[in-house]
């Protein structure tokens, strides 16, 4: 970890913590969407899916950046001009590139050396820097670039689940049963959240135990891709857990557990393959009317799972998960039937499991 040793400016600190909650107060509130499945009108399901990608920097990852400047700017480790650095597959990154312009400090992004190019320009339009390392260095070259520039290593995998007021403050667990209050099934029986920091889950996870709305009605289910160690350390708690290729699905799966994952707030875990993310990528623009990112569809296949047992036991109710973030940074990947040929990734399957659901509601 290393802090800043910028001199405190308490003039600095209240502008830019100013101009933080004014980005808050601008962006408001992300939409919650009911795609029409008629196959779960008729059997009283309702699905919902929280739409963060219309966030200014287009994904989820615009709450978690303005928490942690936040939280590091009221830690005194960042000070006015003082560099920001981050290792991030890409979104985190984006993020935090627009509060660093804002705030006009000097931003670098460590990133896999194969995360999407359209993210790449995403970064720097907000005035952002790329180094792209191997995927298993980015910790250790986002530490050093850090440290040998006097600045402040943002370290979203061990501060995301700190970060965030899980308590309330419109965090997205909060925002999402705020807008369910109108619905026929107000407190859902499943709320379905991927990993990447594990930030998002551990928000959501303890909200559900704090707020005495959900009244313990709610369960977490992680939805976790293949080339993680979520999902077996939820099953096992082996913290030494390593994974030796890089999740596919960018945003989410790690390959060593990390410090903000906090797996005794989720309920159930589920593993969700590549192929079945992808798949429900595109599958879900016929629906939406616009491409979403591969973590929406490791998301939605393990909703529909879960609908799809609710259905066979007979189940009335409602579940919630997210848009990630938008699919228009993933045109040459998840959208490109070429690289799916050179990732030797076929849809077919479940692109059949998803018609039946659809025509069925059976996964």
């Amino acid at each position: 970890m290393t802090h800043s040793k910028a001199k405190y400016c308490s003039n600095w600190v209240r502008w830019a913590i100013q101009q933080i909650h004014a980005d808050f107060t601008r962006s408001s509130d992300t939409h919650l969407l009911k795609p029409m499945f008629p196959i779960l009108q008729k059997h009283d399901i309702h699905f919902y899916l929280k739409d963060e990608s219309t966030h200014p920097t287009g994904s989820l990852k615009h709450r978690l950046a303005r928490s942690l400047f936040l939280y590091a700017i009221c830690n005194g480790w960042i000070g006015e001009g003082t560099p920001i650095v981050e290792s991030s597959s890409g979104s985190t990154a984006i993020s935090e590139a627009y509060f660093a312009r804002l705030l006009g400090l000097p931003f670098i992004a460590v990133i896999p050396e194969k995360t999407a190019s359209q993210k790449v320009r995403e970064i720097e339009f907000w005035g952002g820097r790329c180094e792209r390392v191997a995927p298993a260095e980015i910790y250790a070259s986002a530490e050093e670039i850090a440290r040998t520039r006097n600045g402040h290593y943002m370290d979203q995998f061990t501060y995301a689940e700190r970060a965030t007021d899980w308590r309330g403050n419109n965090n997205i667990a909060q925002s999402i049963f705020d807008q369910m209050k109108q619905e026929p099934y107000p407190t859902p029986a499943y709320v379905v959240m991927s990993a990447g920091t594990g930030g998002t889950s551990a928000t959501i996870g303890r909200y559900l135990r704090y707020s005495l709305e959900c009244g313990g009605q709610t369960q977490l289910i992680l939805a976790d891709p293949e080339r993680s160690v979520f999902y077996e350390y939820f099953k096992t708690r082996d913290p030494h857990l390593k994974m030796c290729a890089s999740s596919r699905i960018e945003g989410i799966g790690r390959p060593r557990v990390e410090p903000s994952f906090l797996p005794d707030v989720i309920h159930d875990a589920v593993q969700i393959s590549d192929e079945q993310s992808i798949a429900t990528t595109r599958f879900l623009e016929r629906y939406l009317g616009k491409k979403v990112g591969a973590s929406t569809g490791t998301n939605v296949f393990a909703a529909f799972g879960l609908i799809s047992k609710m259905l066979q036991e007979g189940q009335t109710g409602s579940v919630v998960t997210l848009i990630c973030d938008a699919g228009d940074r993933y045109k040459d990947r998840y959208f490109s039937d070429e690289w799916l040929q050179q990732e030797k990734l076929d849809l077919r399957v479940p692109w059949e499991q998803l018609e039946r659901f659809v025509a069925t509601g059976l996964l």
